[in-house]
């Protein structure tokens, strides 16, 4: 599951946000990025911020725009979706789950005034699968603006995460979470959360950003968000990332290959399916023909 080797400082700090989602169900990561990056992405978005429509929906917000698609629409958007730390953050919580991950989402939003509070809710309610068993899913929230409670940022009900979802809803009041540009939340797809009204008379802007099993259905559907003419253009691990890999045991193959055939110069034709397994998968298949073999 690792993606890159983790220094020792790095791994520090990835360990303490490790042990903060565990123990609380969110954490937050202080100048994540420079604000120069912040700025430069929100400007490539200014023109969809300014031409998408307002939502249509109670829980999306009639108030409240919102759009995907972000790596093809910035550059910038990927120094958020391959942060370092983040994504060894993500592996760590989510790891034990899943042969790899992938991503469910990049989405920026605009809470104009006027917005009503977000119903509280669980991003894991997406699938309908065992709650309290498993991890699905890392959300992580970048500010564009400061998000303040006045401006309705991200509300959380700390140690609402894991079991604690099999539970009536906690009565306590949510931490309105406060964040300036550069700032990263990372809060689990199990924690209670929704985003607060906004009472001023500015826009509260950002993007999130989630990760989820390699094996889910994601919420953005990211080979139509990045077909191979895009996705040839990422880097390697990115284009993983939104699914040009193969979840073991062969899951999201193309014509029985890995995906990432598509990103080749020369399109693929026809082609041959190869095994992708696990490794105890690829012991037991072995012994299997090896059996098969000394019979015969």
């Amino acid at each position: 599951m690792a993606t890159q080797p983790v220094h020792s400082a790095q791994a520090d700090a990835v360990s303490t946000t490790v042990r903060q989602l565990r123990q609380h169900g969110y954490a937050v990561i202080k100048d994540a990025l420079p604000r120069s990056t912040i700025a430069n992405l929100e400007a490539d978005l200014a023109d969809a911020f300014a031409q998408t429509p307002f939502c249509q929906g109670g829980f999306y917000g009639e108030r409240t725009r919102r759009f995907g698609r972000l790596l093809a629409r910035s550059p910038h958007a990927a120094a958020l979706v391959m942060h370092a730390d983040i994504l060894s953050t993500a592996n760590e919580v989510l790891g034990p789950w899943c042969d790899c991950l992938q991503l469910n989402l990049t989405q920026a939003i605009a809470l104009h005034p006027g917005a009503l509070p977000q119903l509280p809710h669980r991003d894991q309610d997406m699938w309908r699968g065992a709650i309290g068993e498993t991890e699905y899913l890392l959300n992580v929230m970048w500010p564009f603006t400061p998000y303040r409670e006045l401006n309705g940022t991200t509300l959380i009900w700390p140690d609402s995460h894991g079991r604690k979802a099999l539970e009536p809803d906690p009565d306590a009041q949510p931490v309105a979470v406060e964040l300036d540009p550069g700032d990263a939340l990372l809060f689990l797809g199990s924690t209670l959360h929704g985003a607060g009204g906004n009472r001023s008379f500015t826009t509260r802007r950002g993007a999130i950003v989630s990760y989820c099993l390699g094996w889910l259905k994601p919420y953005e559907n990211q080979w139509l968000a990045y077909p191979p003419e895009v996705a040839r253009h990422f880097p390697k691990e990115l284009a993983q990332l939104v699914g040009y890999r193969q979840h073991r045991p062969n899951l999201g193959n193309y014509e029985g290959q890995c995906p990432s055939v598509l990103l080749q110069d020369k399109a693929a034709g026809t082609i041959g399916a190869i095994d992708a397994l696990r490794p105890d998968q690829q012991a037991l298949i072995e012994a299997h023909v090896a059996g098969q073999r000394a019979g015969a």
